[in-house]
């Protein structure tokens, strides 16, 4: 019985040691393959943020593999629940769960009284329409209710794979028109709406925002404030795409894995997405007006950017991923009667972000339509910068200057 106990357990510390051995060597490979560019703000605190989130999807997929846990439950649990700081109660804030049509949210209302209507804020939260919850923009939440004394709703939209495009939008839309219709309840002014998010989310603010054009029987949004959002899926070769490339914590090849899936397209296509085949060359031209990289300034090519002209096509491709052409998942595509018609933007773009571009890129097309839009650039930030403006050990300065510069923008309308 000894010899059987001492010979299982040598055999699990020898296990447990070659899982160990197995996540330090596929951390340190993505980790010597990621691209830590100079500038870039708090270095060693991106690289340690950048191995934790390495670490969690190597564990995951260990345990999916064993067959003891899914890898998308591990993956999200981790990320969005034990990762997250616990608040609880707020003495500034009455805090409910509550459903609008349906749809989980969670509403921030100050405690203190108003004179009148107080502004709205409606946030979609990032994550590539896969990860991302509530709880996880907890925080962030909080802390715009409390700076800007208004009604916050935080909107928990169906997530991909289990719910593909257009279910998150679908859902963001109709909890928006919910909102829009029952503000009063709240304290809210139904004319003095913000539709926000960022990342995915920002992507969905900006479709919600045009999808709100025909509707003529609701409020017209105040305003729409867009942090690095996603708002084509035509060029994957801008700028920003070729220079960000390695750099934590979105890479180029996963933000279009999160495309690809969301509109449930086909992976083993991602090589022929990246290269553009999967959009017919006469669309190509007509997109080129927006997407043309004249159309970047100057000073976001000096580190370089790929001369390539897309001209290929296949029609497998195409029809396999055409649903990444509609204006409710690139809304920079929309005809030019819809962007018109856009709300007073707030645009906030990263430096070393693969977006950085699509956001430019948005800007001067809301803005030749006469479109107000307030920019912010974070000459050291990363994509999700945003969400470490509040992390103890892992904060990051830029983080909370850019979310004090959304409140301030936001106080200001």
């Amino acid at each position: 019985m000894d010899f059987a106990f001492t010979f299982l357990t040598s055999l699990a510390i020898v296990f447990l040691g070659l899982i160990i051995l197995l996540v330090i060597g596929v951390i340190y490979f993505e980790f010597s393959n990621s691209d830590i560019p100079p500038g870039v703000a708090g270095p060693g605190k991106l690289r340690t943020i950048h191995c934790i989130l390495i670490g969690i999807a190597v564990v995951g997929r260990i345990l999916h593999n064993l067959s003891i846990c899914n890898l998308l439950t591990f993956t999200r649990f981790i990320r969005d629940k034990l990762l997250v700081r616990k608040l609880g109660d707020d003495p500034k804030l009455f805090i409910k769960n509550l459903q609008f049509d349906g749809i989980p949210v969670r509403v921030y209302q100050p405690r203190a009284p108003s004179a009148g209507g107080r502004k709205g804020v409606i946030f979609f939260h990032g994550g590539g329409w896969m990860f991302g919850s509530i709880d996880s923009y907890d925080g962030l939440c909080r802390y715009i209710s409390k700076g800007v004394e208004s009604v916050v709703v935080s909107v928990g939209y169906r997530l991909a794979p289990e719910h593909r495009y257009p279910a998150a939008f679908e859902d963001c839309l109709n909890a928006t028109i919910h909102f829009l219709q029952t503000a009063q309840e709240y304290g809210v002014d139904a004319s003095s709406i913000i539709i926000s998010g960022d990342s995915a989310g920002g992507n969905l603010a900006a479709a919600v925002c045009q999808a709100l054009v025909e509707r003529t029987d609701l409020p017209k949004p105040l305003a729409q404030v867009l942090i690095y959002p996603a708002v084509q899926a035509v060029n994957f070769h801008l700028p920003s795409y070729t220079q960000n490339r390695a750099v934590p914590i979105l890479y180029r090849e996963r933000a279009v894995f999160y495309i690809i899936n969301y509109i449930d397209g086909d992976l083993d296509m991602m090589e022929e997405v990246l290269n553009g085949d999967h959009v017919p060359v006469e669309l190509k031209l007509k997109f080129r007006k927006w997407l043309g990289v004249e159309n970047i300034p100057d000073e976001f090519k000096v580190r370089g950017h790929d001369l390539r002209v897309m001209s290929s096509h296949d029609e497998d491709v195409y029809e396999a991923h055409m649903k990444a052409l509609e204006t409710h998942l690139s809304p920079l595509l929309a005809e030019d009667s819809v962007i018109s018609q856009q709300p007073k933007t707030y645009i906030l773009t990263c430096e070393f972000d693969v977006l950085r571009d699509d956001g430019i890129l948005y800007k001067k097309r809301l803005e030749d339509h006469g479109v107000p839009v307030t920019w912010y650039h974070v000459k050291d930030g990363f994509h999700g910068i945003i969400s470490f403006f509040d992390s103890g050990k892992l904060s990051f300065e830029s983080g909370k200057l850019a979310v004090d510069n959304i409140v301030n923008f936001i106080n200001g309308i």
